[in-house]
C-alpha cells in the first residue's frame, strides 16, 4: 500500500512552490548544511574517547589517569579533526577558484572551442536545432553564467561550498559534545569515590546509547533505515572499544611494572 501525502504536508510543499517563495529561496543561493560534519565529528569523538577509556581501563590503571588520558585525547584529536576538516574544505574551495580561473582564461583564449564544449554538453542533455543554438548562446552570452555552467557540467565542482570555518567549528564542538560522554562516569566517582556503581560500566552503557543515537542520525546521510544505522555504529564503535580494551589488558603487566 502507497502513503500518500497529508493534506497538510501538501499543503506545505505548495506553498513553498509558490513563484514567490522560490523566487526568494533562489535569491539568496543554496544553503549548506553543516549537521554532516556535526554528525560525523560525534562519532569520532565517542568512538576515540571511549577507545582510551577501554585501554586503561584493560590496564587497570587508575580513575585519574582515565580523565587525564581522556581529556588529553579529546582536546587534541578534536583539534586535529576539526583543523583536517577546515583544511580539505579550504582544498575543495581553492581547487574551485582555480578551476574557475582556468575556465576564464579559456573563455577568453579560446571562446570557440568553449562555446563549442557548451554545445556537446547540453547536446547530451537532449537539446537540438534551435533550442540548442539558443541554449549556446544564452549561456555563452554572460560570462559569468558561462564559468558557472562549465565548472558544474564539464568539471562536477558545485558553484559554492560550505564555510571552511563553519565546518571545521561544527566538528569540534560535535568531537567535544559528545566524546566527553565516555569520561561522565569516570568524573562522578572522581566527585564521589564512596559511590558504589563501575565507572567503566557505566561508561560502556552512556557511550552504546551515544553510539546508538549518533548513528541513527547518520541515516539521514547515508540513507539507511535510522535503526541499521544506529546498530552500525555502535557496532563499530564497539569494536574499537574492545580492541582497546584487549591491547591494555595485554600492556598490564608492563603498566604495572613501570
Amino acid at each position: 500500500m502507497k502513503s500518500t501525502p497529508s493534506d497538510d504536508s501538501l499543503e506545505k510543499l505548495k506553498s513553498i512552490h509558490t513563484p514567490e517563495a522560490i523566487r526568494r529561496r533562489l535569491q539568496y543561493g543554496p544553503k549548506h548544511s553543516y549537521l554532516r560534519d556535526f554528525i560525523y565529528g560525534a562519532i569520532d569523538g565517542a568512538v576515540t574517547t571511549f577507545a582510551v577509556v577501554s585501554g586503561v581501563a584493560g590496564a587497570r590503571l587508575s580513575n585519574d589517569v582515565v580523565i587525564i588520558l581522556g581529556l588529553a585525547n579529546l582536546i587534541a584529536d578534536g583539534f586535529s579533526m576539526a583543523v583536517g576538516n577546515f583544511l580539505g574544505t579550504r582544498a575543495e574551495q581553492e581547487l574551485r577558484e582555480q578551476a574557475r580561473k582556468e575556465e576564464e582564461v579559456h573563455i577568453q583564449k579560446i571562446p570557440e572551442g568553449e562555446r563549442e564544449e557548451i554545445r556537446q554538453i547540453f547536446a547530451a542533455k537532449g537539446f537540438k536545432g534551435e533550442d540548442l543554438e539558443r541554449a549556446v548562446n544564452i549561456i555563452t552570452s554572460d560570462p559569468k553564467l558561462w564559468i558557472e555552467t562549465m565548472l558544474q557540467e564539464e568539471m562536477g565542482m558545485p558553484g559554492t561550498g560550505p564555510s571552511p570555518v563553519k565546518a571545521s567549528l561544527s566538528t569540534f564542538i560535535a568531537f567535544v559534545i559528545v566524546g566527553v560522554l565516555p569520561l561522565l562516569a569516570f568524573f562522578g566517582k572522581w566527585i564521589s569515590p564512596q559511590a558504589t556503581f563501575e565507572p567503566f560500566l557505566a561508561s560502556a552503557v552512556i557511550t552504546g546509547l551515544a553510539f546508538f543515537i549518533v548513528g541513527a542520525l547518520k541515516s539521514r546521510y547515508v540513507g539507511k533505515p535510522w535503526f541499521l544505522a544506529g546498530l552500525e555504529t555502535l557496532f563499530v564503535g564497539g569494536a574499537a572499544a574492545s580492541l582497546a580494551y584487549f591491547v591494555g589488558a595485554l600492556l598490564r603487566g608492563l603498566a604495572s611494572s613501570s
